[in-house]
């Protein structure tokens, strides 16, 4: 008999039915419903879900659910929401495709600045031909914040592209051909060498508003900024200090505190900023879709819960 199964997302949103359906065709042993489709009947029966930003509400109707399988690797709402569901265990996503996926984002938009790109855009509108001196990679220095799955492999894809690459994280990691810092001084050290800045932290308690005035004008002068993580990790205010005050050279934004950007923010016409509507890394819901299998099929046959997200580390 098939077990029922709930994937629980915001009913308005365009994908469900594909996710559904993919989760539906790598999971033929399970009975996979939207959960506006699930009669309340099975609610009772429900151990776990697979969610993608679920309402909250949602989650309080299955009264017996003991974990949660996400389809993001981000999964700071789903902590803050789940606080009122204490025994809830949290899996989030960990995609070796979606390390990929990254790293070639984090690669080709460093490559995007440090061919200068945006000063070759801006002469075009201005009709100015005027080449500008080319520096190699190996006299760049790439500085990553956050050195987990996604960040390491970012900063790996770098030196293998001929870039000097710094990273920093909460905690001391050795990681080969990188330079590793930690702590304060450790922060300062590395960014006072920085040409390019790439935020990888995940956002939690410590991390919110950690790029700020301090972070912006400890950078070397007319160094570039690329947030990759969460928009709440930036001081928004600071960051357009640093810009307007030509002090950041260039700044790649994909994430922001609201999304999607109201039509009234800053960001969209500020000539040095480049907006992108959160596409670093999508996930690739066929290799989520096997992953989410395995991690089911494990818990059907034995109970085994993946290893959860830390809720006071945040990750």
């Amino acid at each position: 008999m098939k077990k029922v199964l709930p994937f629980i997302c915001a009913s308005s949103w365009p994908l469900a039915e594909k996710w559904k359906q993919a989760l539906q065709d790598i999971m033929p042993e399970e009975q996979i419903f939207l959960f506006d489709e699930l009669d309340p009947k099975y609610y009772d029966n429900c151990e776990v879900a697979i969610v993608a930003n679920p309402d909250p509400q949602d989650l309080k109707k299955l009264p017996n659910l003991k974990w949660v399988h996400s389809v993001w690797a981000g999964v700071e709402r789903l902590i803050e929401d789940s606080k009122k569901h204490k025994s809830l265990q949290i899996v989030r996503l960990v995609d070796s495709q979606l390390s990929k996926t990254m790293s070639e984002a984090v690669l080709a938009w460093t490559l995007y600045l440090h061919r200068d790109m945006p000063k070759y855009a801006k002469q075009q509108t201005q009709e100015i031909w005027l080449p500008h001196e080319y520096t190699p990679p190996e006299e760049k220095t790439v500085s990553l914040l956050g050195l987990g799955e996604l960040g390491t492999a970012a900063a790996i894809k770098l030196v293998d592209n001929g870039f000097n690459v710094c990273g920093w994280s909460r905690t001391s990691k050795k990681i080969p051909r990188l330079e590793c810092y930690t702590g304060e001084d450790g922060l300062k050290e590395m960014l006072t060498r920085t040409d390019i800045a790439i935020s990888m932290l995940p956002l939690t308690h410590e991390t919110k508003g950690f790029i700020d005035k301090n972070f912006f004008f400890t950078l070397k002068k007319n160094a570039s900024f690329i947030n990759f993580s969460r928009g709440a990790i930036v001081d928004d205010s600071a960051l357009r200090e640093a810009l307007d005050n030509d002090y950041l050279n260039h700044a790649i934004l994909d994430v922001f505190h609201e999304e999607p950007l109201s039509a009234s923010s800053w960001h969209w016409h500020h000539e040095k900023v480049t907006v992108l509507p959160h596409i670093s890394a999508p996930t690739n819901r066929k290799t989520a879709s096997a992953i989410v299998a395995e991690n089911i099929e494990k818990y059907r046959k034995n109970g085994t819960i993946p290893q959860s997200v830390d809720l006071i580390k945040g990750y």
